[in-house]
């Protein structure tokens, strides 16, 4: 899904939904409709996950509020927006203070050209999806608008042929909740204790 601007995403993310969300097999299906398609209307969704639109309603409020969903998008072709060539920079930093971590992060979200930036482990620091007209375009966004900074010390920019996401992200939270529902009882194990004490 392509989309353009939003903010940073927090660290650990991920973990912090798997290990505090609270949602049943329901909250889940939800998601993993509107990922699919957030065009359902709430009584399309409420119909094939088996409740009252109402409900379902109060559920997806629910998931918005405590943002579980971050937000709904529509994915555009970008040749019908004048884009003719996207490419991945890789980028290096001068120095790893979060001075400069900053300053680079809010610097290549600001272009309108960047579509998507990730903070990485490894050889760079950052990797950087841009999407341009054209190569002269790709040029000049390059020199101008990432060589001139100071923070970046090494810039590699690669061009990409295809690209191709998937609109859904594995729900690890609901295998590890299916996994704890089905996983058999402990016989020594009773309330207040443990059988032998």
């Amino acid at each position: 899904m392509m989309t353009f601007g939003g903010e940073a995403p927090q660290s650990n993310t991920l973990r912090f939904m798997a290990e505090n969300t609270s949602l049943d097999r329901i909250d889940f299906e939800i998601v993993r409709l509107l990922q699919n398609d957030a065009r359902l209307s709430n009584k399309e969704v409420a119909a094939r996950v088996g409740l009252a639109p109402s409900t379902c309603l109060g559920r997806v409020r629910r998931l918005t509020d405590d943002r579980v969903l971050r937000g709904f998008h529509a994915e555009a072709d970008p040749r019908a927006l004048g884009i003719g060539l996207q490419a991945l920079l890789f980028v290096r930093l001068a120095r790893h203070s979060r001075k400069q971590v900053e300053a680079f992060r809010a610097h290549a979200l600001s272009l309108p050209e960047t579509v998507a930036l990730y903070h990485v482990g490894g050889r760079h620091d950052f990797l950087v999806h841009l999407a341009v007209r054209d190569a002269d375009h790709l040029r000049d966004i390059a020199l101008e608008g990432f060589t001139t900074r100071r923070e970046v010390a090494h810039l590699e920019t690669h061009l990409l042929f295809e690209r191709i996401s998937k609109p859904e992200l594995p729900q690890w939270a609901a295998s590890a909740s299916r996994a704890r529902a089905t996983a058999p009882r402990d016989p020594s194990r009773r309330r207040g204790g443990v059988r032998g004490r």
